[in-house]
């Protein structure tokens, strides 16, 4: 009887840590870009048919997230970035840019409309762009510094993990409003 308890206890809490572990190296294997790498440039088409280029962006902290219509943890990301990130540094050197990853035009335009949304969202319709950062797994979210380095990434959408990554940007931008200051002042002498 004891040894049943016991071998029931180690499946029971070894199983579920070895799954965890196995996805988890699943996820950093299918990671292409790593921290402190640079982002790969791209070029995506916006909803609203402008062209926007990564190295376009450089001189503002950008937030790059892959995601898709009909994946749940992307839906629950998205109905809170427009309070949480692009109201709260509006003004500031930051950039929001969803990528929706896989998809047509116009699955993204009915998912849009339906949930009210008009902040400017990226294309990338034959997933070129992904696969420049990634083999699998969405949402996935890519912080970039002022510089164009991946400073963290993110896979899945986890409430205190996003909040910490709002704290992580909001330190990032006091040096690059700082530094915009001071080039504003050398310019007025």
């Amino acid at each position: 009887m004891l040894a049943g308890i016991i071998i029931l206890a180690v499946v029971v809490f070894w199983l579920p840590t070895e799954q965890f572990a196995e996805q988890n190296d699943d996820v950093a294997q299918t990671t292409l870009v790593k921290e402190g790498d640079m982002a790969p440039d791209f070029e995506v088409e916006m909803f609203d048919g402008e062209k926007i280029s990564l190295q376009s962006l450089r001189g503002n902290v950008v937030l790059v997230t892959f995601w898709a219509t009909w994946c749940p943890p992307c839906r629950q990301e998205m109905s809170v970035v427009k309070e949480q990130l692009i109201d709260r540094f509006a003004g500031r050197n930051f950039v929001f840019l969803p990528i929706s990853r896989g998809e047509k035009r116009e699955a993204v335009a009915a998912f849009r409309e339906k949930m009210g949304y008009d902040f400017a969202m990226g294309l990338d319709t034959d997933r070129s762009i992904y696969d420049r950062f990634a083999q699998n797994y969405i949402p996935r979210n890519f912080l970039i510094d002022a510089e164009g380095r991946i400073v963290e990434w993110h896979v899945g959408f986890n409430e205190d993990e996003f909040e910490t990554m709002i704290t992580r940007i909001d330190s990032m931008l006091a040096p690059v409003k700082a530094q915009a200051a001071t080039k504003a002042e050398a310019q007025d002498k």
